[in-house]
C-alpha cells in the first residue's frame, strides 16, 4: 500500500424515529440522496418502543428522533436510547422546539437538534459533527438553551443562598432575617423575646459560620428571596 492511499472514512449508519411515515421516508431519501452513500439508514420507525428495540439489534451511529409521538414520547425514548450497551448519538428532529424542550432533551442524554425545515447539506453536516463529538445546536434551540441558563442562574443563586441560610442554627437564622430587616440588636431581641447580648450573639456566631459581615448576610437574605419572620 503506497503512502498516498487513503483510508475512506466508514458510513455513517442512522435510525429516524417519527409518528409520520412519510417524514421518515423523506428524511431516508435525503440522507441516501445527498451523502454520496456516506450515510447508511438502517431503519425508521413511528413509535419509540420499536425504536429502542430496533436500536438494540442495529446498533445505529446516531438517531434521529421525533419529539411528539405516542406512547412514549421522543424525550424518554432519548433516555432509554441512551441506556443501551452501545448508545448512540441522538439528535433531536422537530419542527418546532417548545419551551423547554431543549433543556428536556439534554437532560435525557440527547446532543442537538435538527430541523425538519434544514437543507439536506445542513442535516448531513450535522450527522457528521455529533459523531465527531461536537454538539450540534441549530439557532432556535441555541436561544432556548441560552434563555435556559439565564433562568436557571438567578435560581441557582437563590437555592445557595437559601442553603447557606438554612444552615444555621434557627434562632441564628431568625436574627439573621431581622437585622436584614435594619432592626437593631435591641429591636432583634424585642422581636425574639431574648437579651441584646444574646440577639448580638446569634448575629457573632452566624457571621462567623458563614464568613459574612453583617451587611453580606443582608444581601444573602436578599439574594434568598425569603419572607422575613412574622412578628408575633
Amino acid at each position: 500500500m503506497s503512502d498516498s492511499t487513503v483510508t475512506a472514512r466508514p458510513s455513517i449508519t442512522v435510525s429516524i424515529i417519527d409518528d409520520d411515515p412519510m417524514v421518515c421516508q423523506a428524511m431516508g431519501m435525503i440522507l441516501r440522496d445527498y451523502s454520496q452513500q456516506r450515510i447508511q439508514v438502517l431503519s425508521t420507525s413511528t413509535s419509540g418502543r420499536d425504536a429502542v428495540e430496533r436500536a438494540s439489534r442495529e446498533h445505529p451511529d446516531v438517531v434521529l428522533m421525533d419529539i411528539a409521538m405516542p406512547g412514549i414520547d421522543g424525550i424518554e425514548t432519548t433516555r432509554l436510547m441512551r441506556r443501551l450497551p452501545q448508545a448512540p448519538h441522538v439528535l433531536i428532529l422537530t419542527s418546532l422546539n417548545p419551551e423547554h424542550t431543549v433543556e428536556r432533551a439534554i437532560e435525557a442524554g440527547a446532543e442537538g437538534f435538527v430541523s425538519k425545515t434544514d437543507s439536506p447539506e445542513e442535516i448531513i453536516e450535522r450527522i457528521n459533527g455529533v459523531c465527531d463529538g461536537t454538539p450540534q445546536f441549530n439557532p432556535t434551540s441555541q436561544r432556548q438553551l441560552i434563555a435556559a441558563i439565564s433562568r436557571q442562574q438567578p435560581t441557582s443563586r437563590r437555592d445557595e443562598a437559601r442553603s447557606l441560610l438554612d444552615s444555621l442554627p434557627s434562632r441564628e437564622r431568625e436574627a439573621v432575617l431581622l437585622a436584614a430587616e435594619g432592626l437593631t440588636n435591641a429591636q432583634i431581641a424585642s422581636r425574639m423575646f431574648i437579651s441584646e447580648r444574646t440577639a448580638k450573639a446569634h448575629l457573632s456566631s452566624a457571621s462567623d459560620k458563614l464568613s459574612m459581615g453583617r451587611v453580606q448576610l443582608a444581601r444573602l437574605v436578599e439574594r434568598a428571596d425569603i419572607a422575613p419572620p412574622a412578628d408575633d
